[in-house]
């Protein structure tokens, strides 16, 4: 187990010995954030954009509240911009200060979106943290670095897969990781059955 995971479950076993907090209400919360507000609330709003163009421009255009629109609110997303990935530019999220993050539409930030390294160095050489996470786009690709802070709060739209134009709505949400709405991954082309 890392450090962080040692200390969490160090902390969750002093909660529960004195008597403030039972597993069931831990489970519960991590159940909510890893279900309910997780990456899928993100994905939902990607597919609806793919799908409604109107909904799309309205989310470019005010991302808050076209989130709002699912439901999906809070402080950590009461400032929300969206971010369109092209065939000609990608973007990329960060927040050089600390972990800002959309917990509404993203859940809970990985652990690399908070470390160092990650924080550090994607905004001096993206192209190389993006290459190490397994992301190698064209040199013709801009790829351009966006800085969450308290104030707001950045999602990437990411493109949509080639193979997917037959898809319902849930069945593109399905293909909508969180990484691609931080803008580390791409969204994978559909699982075709034979």
């Amino acid at each position: 187990m890392s450090e962080a995971a040692l200390r969490v479950k160090a902390l969750e076993s002093l909660l529960v010995e004195k008597g403030l907090l039972t597993t069931d209400v831990i489970d519960a919360l991590v159940q909510t954030y890893e279900h309910d507000i997780g990456p899928m609330n993100g994905a939902q709003v990607v597919a609806r954009a793919w799908v409604d163009a109107a909904y799309k421009q309205r989310l470019l255009e005010n991302g808050t509240a076209a989130i709002a629109e699912f439901g999906f609110t809070g402080i950590e997303g009461s400032e929300m911009v969206i971010l369109e990935n092209t065939p000609s530019v990608h973007n990329v999220v960060v927040c050089t200060l600390c972990s800002c993050y959309p917990w509404p539409v993203l859940g809970l930030p990985p652990s690399w979106y908070k470390s160092f390294a990650y924080r550090s160095r994607v905004v001096r050489e993206p192209r190389a943290v993006l290459r190490e996470i397994g992301l190698d786009l064209p040199e013709t690709v801009e790829v351009r670095v966006w800085d969450s802070n308290s104030d707001v709060r950045y999602m990437v739209l990411p493109q949509r897969s080639a193979g997917s134009d037959a898809l319902s709505e849930a069945e593109l949400a399905a293909l909508v990781t969180r990484d691609a709405m931080i803008g580390v991954a791409q969204v994978s082309p559909p699982q075709i059955d034979n």
